[in-house]
């Protein structure tokens, strides 16, 4: 039986690289695309600040085509209107589903599955609802590598940025901080793992230190400035 054709939320972090594991575990679907968003001004993946050239050296060592979607401002309108563009070409090509790995977070599941019912796709969530705590055991267990790129520092110690997720990462999360970052609290970058041909080699650069201003409220994050090294 032919497997069905559908695209790949992706932002090169763990939860949208355990949910292809879990898709090509099942076996039901065919990833024929990865889907990034990448801020154009500075050619890296929003709230995660991993550079374009380590999310193509990723599809490279999966194999499957990258499909970029460059946004020129941080903007939900922007973002809704490409987005949308985006889809329709999928579905010219007769793709009517898009993967994602949120977790639990229901505003979001409900904006993303909102959205493509107005073009007359659908949501698949291969994460969703399973138990945070057990994802995050098994998703180092069997083999995954990956590195923290960044973490607001409300929330979570700065001595954990720039380190990989493991079980020594975990053990010093605060208790009230979900394992696998899901409210935001932490991004990451997956360089290794039984999806991936070889392993992405890159190297750690610099700590970079970014506020952002939203509601009269200020957040601190930093962030693991991290590159492509062909060494």
């Amino acid at each position: 039986m032919e497997k069905e054709n559908i695209v790949m939320s992706w932002s090169g972090g763990k939860d949208s690289s355990y949910a292809l594991y879990q898709l090509q575990k099942e076996g039901k679907y065919n990833v024929k695309y990865l889907l990034t968003n990448i801020f154009k001004p500075n050619k890296r993946v929003s709230m995660h600040g991993v550079p374009e050239t380590l999310i193509k050296k990723q599809a490279e060592s999966l194999g499957i085509p990258l499909v970029k979607l460059y946004l020129e401002e941080k903007t939900h309108d922007e973002y809704d209107v490409k987005m949308k563009q985006i889809l329709l070409k999928f579905k010219e090509e007769g793709i009517t589903k898009v993967a994602f790995g949120d977790i639990f977070l229901e505003d979001l599941k409900e904006y993303r599955e909102k959205r493509l019912s107005e073009v007359e796709m659908t949501a698949i969530f291969p994460l969703w609802k399973k138990k945070t705590d057990q994802l995050s055991q098994s998703f180092i267990k069997e083999g995954f590598k990956t590195h923290i790129c960044s973490i607001d520092t409300s929330k979570i110690p700065k001595n954990l940025i720039g380190v990989d997720y493991s079980f020594s990462f975990l053990n010093q999360l605060p208790k009230e901080i979900d394992p696998c970052g899901e409210n935001g609290e932490f991004h990451s970058f997956c360089y290794d793992g039984p999806i991936f041909k070889y392993q992405i080699p890159f190297k750690k650069n610099k700590i970079v230190e970014k506020t952002y201003k939203h509601d009269n409220n200020e957040y601190h994050y930093l962030f693991s400035d991290i590159s492509y090294t062909n060494i």
